[in-house]
């Protein structure tokens, strides 16, 4: 798969949040087809402040993008290959101690390379064989999980990951189906799943939900989220910036409470004024400016962008100072 087939969303406002050109360390989380990296190295100048050489570090646990990275030759680039939830472990291996990142991005989710191939089971668009790992060498696939799940916990995947009213009519129809065969194959599961739920308006396939619940259990990407976050502002030097792109709502929910935790913001519930001192932890990163979306124009020539946000927080230099 060419890198020119993948399109990195958001690349002017991400790039442009973590301020490349003042040098520095630089790290991309999510390195998928590299566009964001490749982006930043091309911005990023020689040398950060003072006689510190710059740098970038890249992780991505798919096998696909570190292949990928092989490509790029530029002695201030680094590739890791290594699950984002594993932040602090794996940058403390390259020399990257708390304090010493400049900024931090974070693409989260599946990229397009991985939906298109179909081989990798990602998409109900082609047929394949129902895999699902971003990571083919460690795991369970999604075939294997669906031939033990239980009904119970089937359907709750598919409800609290995929946010599907139908998820227990779903579960059902899936159990019913392996009893009679093994249940292996993208376009097979999407026909399940099509026949299980009434007929729909929205324009959206009916298995669209339930295929993004299965991915998100199979790859522990809500949980690889949060373990990322909780590891970043220590990572991040005062100044340092913190990028995120999400691309549904379960993802942008958590970054969105995370940032707000971490500059000191409480929760507007009214139920909660009367109390004192609901801030119980001093600020340590102030959010930068409000949540982005794709312009129109980015739609119209990438639709898988519609759903992304990118949200940008930095750390502050005085971690009792105000947000």
């Amino acid at each position: 798969m060419p890198v020119d087939s993948h399109i990195s969303v958001l690349l002017r406002e991400a790039c442009d949040a973590l301020l490349p050109e003042r040098g520095g360390t630089l790290v991309d989380a999510t390195f998928g087809r590299g566009g964001h990296s490749r982006e930043l190295l091309r911005r990023l100048p020689a040398h950060g402040a003072g006689t510190s050489p710059s740098r970038l570090v890249a992780l991505d646990r798919d096998a696909a993008a570190e292949r990928e990275a092989a490509h790029i030759d530029d002695a201030r680039f680094r590739f890791v290959r290594a699950h984002f939830g594993d932040l602090a472990s794996t940058l403390a291996r390259v020399g990257l101690r708390e304090g010493s990142v400049d900024g931090l991005l974070m693409d989260i989710g599946v990229s397009s390379p991985q939906l298109d191939d179909g081989a990798r089971g990602f998409s109900f668009m082609r047929d394949g064989p129902l895999d699902m790992r971003m990571d083919q060498g460690r795991g369970v696939t999604a075939a294997e999980w669906l031939a033990s799940a239980s009904t119970e916990q089937l359907a709750e995947v598919i409800r609290d990951y995929g946010e599907e009213r139908f998820a227990s009519r779903i579960a059902a129809a899936i159990v019913a189906a392996r009893e009679r065969q093994p249940v292996e194959r993208t376009v097979q599961l999407a026909q399940i799943v099509e026949k299980a739920v009434p007929a729909r308006w929205s324009g959206q396939h009916p298995a669209t939900k339930t295929f993004q619940a299965i991915r998100i259990h199979i790859n522990q990407e809500l949980e690889e989220l949060r373990m990322a976050l909780s590891e970043a502002i220590d990572l991040l030097g005062p100044g340092g910036r913190l990028a995120v792109i999400t691309f549904h709502s379960l993802e942008d929910r958590i970054v969105k409470q995370w940032m707000r935790d971490a500059a000191g913001r409480t929760p507007e519930d009214p139920r909660l004024r009367h109390l004192p001192n609901r801030l119980t932890r001093a600020p340590r990163m102030k959010l930068v400016g409000r949540d982005i979306a794709p312009s129109a124009g980015e739609i119209a020539g990438n639709p898988r962008a519609r759903s992304a946000r990118l949200r940008v927080a930095e750390r502050l230099i005085d971690a009792g100072a105000a947000a």
